[in-house]
C-alpha cells in the first residue's frame, strides 16, 4: 500500500513538473467593467521570446452549463470569426508583439455591448512547441436606471392607527444590476422595524433583463410627522464605483385630534367702533379642523366654520365670544373665548339750543356726549376755536355775539369717532347796516354794476331798495333783489346799469327800527367820437363817489330835504322857462352844439344816445321830464 502511494505521487509530480515547463505565462484582468451599449476591451498578456503561434478565444456562460464556446481563432495562417455568434459583427481583435521584453498582447474588443455579453472570457496562446497558457477575465455590465419617482398617498393617516399606515411608493426602472431603495426622513434614513416602520420591496426582470425595482413605505404617524420630509434614495453601480440619486421631498397628511382651540379678533390689538366690520377666527390644534361652534350670550351665531363675521357692529355686540370644538372621532371638546369692546360716541346735546339774546345779556352754552373712551371738546365760530372744553361762556352779547357756534367732541384714541353740532345765537335789536352800499366791477357784456347792502339785526330786518336820478330826481326802477340771510342777519344785492348818475338807497327794517343808507353812482365815458349826426362812446365806466351821511330812526329830516330841493327846481325851472318865452336865450342849433361839447369836455358825461334821435331830442328834457322837440 505504501509503495503503491509513493509511486503515485512520483508520477503526479512528473506530470507536475513537465505541464509547468510547457506552459505559457498569460495575464488577465479579472473583471472588465463596461456600460450597457458601450464598448468593452478585453486584453490577454503572454510572455514568449517568439509571437503566438495561435490563439483562441472562448466564452464560458455562467450556470450549470460550464461549457466553452469558440468566438475567434488565430495563427499565422488565418482568422476565423465563428459563424453564428451572437458576436458576428462586434468584435475586432489585435494582436501585437515585443521580442525586446519577450512579451506580446491580444485584445478583443466588443461593440454595442448587450447583457447577453455578461460572461466568462478565456484567452488561450500558443507557441510554435504546442505549448499554451490561457486567461481569464469576467466581463461585468452596467446600466443607471432612471430618476427614482415618489408618489405619496393622498388620503390622510391617522396617529389613533395601531399598525403602521402606507404612506409613500417609490419606483425606479431600467437599472442593472439591480438598483437598492432607502427611505429617509428629515435626511435620516429609515430602518425596518415592525412597530413603527415597515418597508416592502418588489422587483421586476424585464424582457431585456433590466430591472425595475418598487418600494412600499409604512409608518405609525405621529403629531409631529405632519411637517416631515420623505424622500427615496436610489443606489446603483456604475464602472468602477457606485452612484445614488434621491427623488423629490414629500408631505404626507397627518390626521390627529384636537385637543386646544385658540380664538382671536383679525386684526388683533385694534380699536373696535360701532359701524365697523370684525372678523373673529377660531383655530383648533387638530387635523382635520373639527367642527366650531361660536356662542354670544348664550346663542349660537352663523359662522364659515372658523371664521365669523359680524358687520355693522353695535355697542350691544359687546362682550365675551366663546368658540367650541366638537371631535366626534377622538371625543374631545375643547373651547376657548374672547372679550371685545365696539366703541361708540353718541350724539352731541348742546344746551340751551337756538337761543335769542337781548343785547348785554350772557349765556353759558354746555356741550356734552356720551362715550365709552374718553373724549375731547371744544368750540368754534367761524372756523376759530374759542375754548376747548364743553362749556362756552358769553358775556354782554352784542351783534358780533350773535351768529352760528359749532360744538365738536373727538376721541384722541379713536380719531374716526368723531361729534359735531351748530346753534345759532340770535341777538335781539333794530336793524344795523355794516357798511356802505358796496359797488361791484362793471360787467362788460351789458355795462351793469352789482350794488350790495348787508344789515344785521333780530328779527331778520326786511331790506328795501330804492333808484332816483340825481339830476331829475325820478324814481327809477329797482330790479329784483337778491335776498340771502347770514348768521346775523340779511345780505341783499341789486344789479343796476347806471346810464346816468344815480342815487341808491337802502332801508333796513325790523319790529324794533329801521335804518338807511344811501350812495351816489355816477356814470362816466370816455368819449372817442363825436359827429353831427351822433356820439359814440367806447369804455364807459363807473365812479362812485364818497358815500353818503347814513341816518337812523325817523326819515322826517330827510323828507324835509326832498320838499326844499323840489321847490328850488320849481323855482329855477320857471324863471328859465320865462326867459326862454322873452327870448333872452338862445336857442339856436349851433348853440346847442356848443352846450353839449363844452359839457362833454367838462365834466366828461354823456348820456346814451338811441338812434333816430338828434342830441337836442336828449338833452333838452323838461324838469318834469317831459320832451321838448327840438324846434321849441
Amino acid at each position: 500500500m505504501t509503495l503503491r502511494y509513493i509511486a503515485r505521487l512520483i508520477a503526479g509530480l512528473s506530470v507536475l513538473t513537465c505541464k509547468t515547463w510547457a506552459m505559457v505565462d498569460v495575464n488577465m484582468e479579472d473583471r472588465v467593467d463596461v456600460s450597457l451599449k458601450g464598448q468593452a476591451e478585453i486584453s490577454c498578456i503572454y510572455t514568449l521570446m517568439e509571437p503566438a503561434n495561435m490563439i483562441v478565444w472562448f466564452t464560458k456562460s455562467p450556470g450549470r452549463d460550464q461549457s466553452r464556446r469558440r468566438i475567434y481563432y488565430y495563427d499565422n495562417q488565418s482568422e476565423i470569426i465563428d459563424e453564428g455568434s451572437e458576436y458576428a459583427g462586434r468584435i475586432n481583435f489585435t494582436h501585437s508583439h515585443e521580442p525586446q521584453n519577450a512579451r506580446g498582447s491580444a485584445l478583443l474588443i466588443i461593440d454595442n455591448v448587450q447583457l447577453s455579453d455578461q460572461k466568462e472570457y478565456i484567452c488561450t496562446v500558443h507557441d510554435v512547441s504546442t505549448d499554451s497558457g490561457e486567461g481569464h477575465t469576467r466581463l461585468q455590465i452596467f446600466n443607471s436606471p432612471s430618476l427614482p419617482v415618489i408618489e405619496g398617498i393622498h388620503m390622510g393617516i391617522s396617529v389613533t392607527a395601531e399598525e403602521p399606515s402606507k404612506v409613500a411608493h417609490c419606483k425606479v426602472d431600467d437599472g442593472y444590476p439591480r438598483p437598492n431603495i432607502t427611505w429617509y426622513k428629515d435626511r435620516f434614513p429609515l430602518q425596518q422595524s415592525d412597530d413603527e416602520v415597515k418597508i416592502s420591496e418588489s422587483e421586476t426582470t424585464k424582457a431585456n433583463s433590466l430591472f425595475t425595482v418598487e418600494s412600499d413605505l409604512y409608518i405609525k404617524a405621529q403629531r409631529t410627522d405632519k411637517d416631515a420630509l420623505f424622500y427615496c434614495e436610489v443606489k446603483y453601480f456604475v464602472p468602477g464605483g457606485v452612484r445614488m440619486t434621491e427623488s423629490k421631498e414629500i408631505n404626507i397628511i397627518v390626521h390627529y385630534p384636537t385637543t386646544e382651540v385658540t380664538v382671536y379678533v383679525n386684526p388683533p390689538d385694534r380699536l373696535i367702533k360701532e359701524g365697523d366690520t370684525v372678523e373673529i377666527r377660531c383655530e383648533g390644534n387638530g387635523n382635520p379642523q373639527p367642527v366650531l361652534t361660536f356662542t354670544h350670550k348664550g346663542e349660537e351665531l352663523s359662522a364659515d366654520n372658523e371664521m365669523l363675521l359680524l358687520e355693522n357692529v353695535k355697542r350691544s355686540d359687546s362682550g365675551t365670544f366663546v368658540c367650541q370644538s366638537n371631535d366626534f372621532d377622538a371625543g374631545i371638546d375643547t373651547e376657548d373665548s374672547v372679550n371685545i369692546t365696539v366703541h361708540y360716541l353718541d350724539q352731541i346735546v348742546v344746551t340751551p339750543e337756538e337761543t335769542v339774546l337781548n343785547q348785554g345779556e350772557d349765556l353759558t352754552l354746555t356741550c356734552n356726549a356720551l362715550s365709552s373712551l374718553p373724549t375731547l371738546t371744544a368750540w368754534y365760530k367761524d372756523g376759530t376755536q374759542l375754548v376747548e372744553r364743553h362749556v362756552l361762556e358769553l358775556h354782554n352779547a352784542s351783534y358780533d355775539t350773535a351768529g352760528l357756534y359749532k360744538c365738536e367732541v373727538t376721541v384722541p384714541s379713536l380719531p374716526e369717532l368723531q361729534q359735531q353740532k351748530s346753534v345759532q345765537i340770535s341777538v335781539r335789536g333794530k336793524p344795523k347796516i355794516i357798511e356802505e352800499i358796496t359797488v361791484g366791477p362793471v360787467n362788460k357784456a351789458d355795462r351793469s354794476v352789482n350794488l350790495t347792502c348787508n344789515a344785521e339785526g333780530y328779527p331778520f330786518p326786511t331790506i328795501t331798495w330804492t333808484l332816483s336820478d340825481q339830476r331829475t330826481g325820478q324814481p327809477v326802477p329797482v330790479p329784483e333783489a337778491e335776498n340771502q340771510k347770514t348768521d346775523t342777519g340779511i345780505l341783499s344785492m341789486i344789479s343796476v346799469r347806471a346810464m346816468s348818475e344815480l342815487t341808491a338807497k337802502c332801508s333796513a327794517a325790523n319790529e324794533l327800527g329801521t335804518e338807511d343808507v344811501s350812495r351816489k353812482i355816477e356814470a362816466f365815458a370816455r368819449v372817442t367820437t363825436t359827429t353831427t349826426q351822433a356820439t359814440s362812446t367806447k369804455g364807459t365806466g363807473l365812479t362812485v363817489p364818497p358815500k353818503q351821511s347814513r341816518t337812523g330812526g325817523g326819515s322826517g329830516v330827510v323828507i324835509a330835504v326832498i320838499i326844499i330841493c323840489l321847490l328850488l327846481i320849481a323855482i329855477l325851472g320857471s324863471v328859465l322857462y320865462f326867459l326862454y318865452k322873452k327870448g333872452k336865450l338862445p336857442c339856436g342849433r349851433s348853440g346847442k352844439q356848443d352846450f353839449t361839447k363844452e359839457k362833454a369836455s367838462k365834466d366828461d358825461i354823456v348820456m346814451e344816445m338811441k338812434s333816430g334821435k338828434s342830441e337836442e331830442a336828449v338833452l333838452l328834457q323838461g324838469v318834469n321830464g317831459d320832451k321838448k322837440s327840438p324846434t321849441e
